[in-house]
């Protein structure tokens, strides 16, 4: 999924020593980028979107609740943020009831072109729409936004790690300003040479900014994540390609990615709970059906069980469901407090 709408270039020689943060724009979004290619995000990785119709469904019905608690206004606005290529924004409209779709408006916010074949009345866009009546869903959005890779060196300070393309690292400057005002406060590193960390600061702002779109309704963050007290000790930036988990290479062949501090994004009202939670709330458990309906309606049975199979993918501990969702309500209640 996008991770940026905006931003420059920098050049694409092997040996040239630049910041994680310009590394990973340039691999990903500039003009030979990973997510400007034909097959999409789906062809190298599967996210709750692709494992299951559950989670769109869910979505569906987390968007009516919005609807609902907004009076069920004229128009109600759907917004896929990092959108790939429709998947989600497809899959939501889809499984909304007549009495809610009839008013729905769906956009797809991405900076790679327009799918030829998605649906004519979804919207594509680089930016999200302003003034949003309705839910803003970010899905797996933040962990693409680059982010600068900072490691301990053997005099105990924090230092901004640089990367070749080819991934070879090294040592910059110290981390200096508002990268490191935000390490102290977010994700502070004790004085051990080898000890990594991501500088969140660029998603705070990024997310600031989708969930100032939203005038009245919800904006949701959903994302791998972690909070404070429990930061990964060597950091989370990982590649993906083609279903499997790689070295980081900023070179425009494979996925970069690193885990959300969600905690540092939340705004005021805001709150965090899992996926398996929120997706509970949602109506997704993943139960067996009863063995009664394989006696009396086999083919429904196999339906059922089916769905809990991908119900409980969805809420897995240790995989989908310990995903983050940032949920923060804008002039409505918090729709999944039940």
């Amino acid at each position: 999924m996008t991770g940026e709408t905006a931003g420059g270039t920098a050049g694409r020689s092997t040996g040239e020593w630049r910041s994680w943060r310009a590394a990973t724009h340039e691999a990903l979004y500039g003009e030979h980028g990973f997510y400007r290619r034909p097959e999409g995000p789906a062809g190298h990785f599967r996210t709750s979107v692709h494992a299951s119709p559950l989670f769109a469904a869910a979505v569906a019905r987390l968007l009516c609740r919005v609807d609902e608690a907004l009076g069920r206004p004229a128009s109600i606005g759907f917004v896929d943020m990092g959108a790939g290529r429709g998947e989600l924004v497809t899959g939501v409209l889809a499984a909304l009831p007549p009495e809610v779709a009839s008013r729905a408006r769906g956009y797809a916010v991405e900076l790679a072109g327009r799918p030829v074949d998605l649906d004519h009345r979804i919207e594509w866009l680089t930016e999200p729409p302003g003034g949003l009546t309705g839910l803003l869903f970010a899905n797996e959005w933040l962990d693409n936004v680059p982010v600068e890779v900072a490691e301990v060196d053997p005099a105990g300070v924090p230092r901004v790690v640089l990367v070749r393309r080819d991934g070879t690292e090294r040592l910059g400057e110290p981390v200096a300003g508002a990268d490191a005002e935000w390490l102290a406060r977010w994700w502070p590193l004790p004085p051990e040479p080898g000890l990594r960390a991501e500088i969140g600061l660029p998603r705070d702002t990024a997310w600031a900014a989708a969930r100032a779109t939203v005038e009245r309704g919800l904006a949701v963050a959903v994302d791998y994540a972690h909070t404070a007290g429990a930061r990964p000790p060597f950091g989370t930036l990982t590649g993906f390609r083609a279903g499997r988990e790689t070295a980081p290479v900023p070179d425009g062949s494979c996925d970069l990615t690193a885990h959300a501090a969600l905690d540092a994004c939340a705004g005021p009202g805001s709150r965090l709970l899992t996926q398996r939670e929120a997706l509970r709330a949602l109506g997704v458990t993943g139960g067996r059906p009863p063995l009664s309906l394989a006696s009396t309606d086999p083919a429904a049975y196999v339906r059922a069980l089916a769905g809990a199979g991908e119900a409980a993918e969805l809420t897995a501990t240790g995989g989908l469901g310990d995903f983050g969702w940032l949920v923060e309500p804008s002039g409505i209640p918090d729709p999944l407090v039940l």
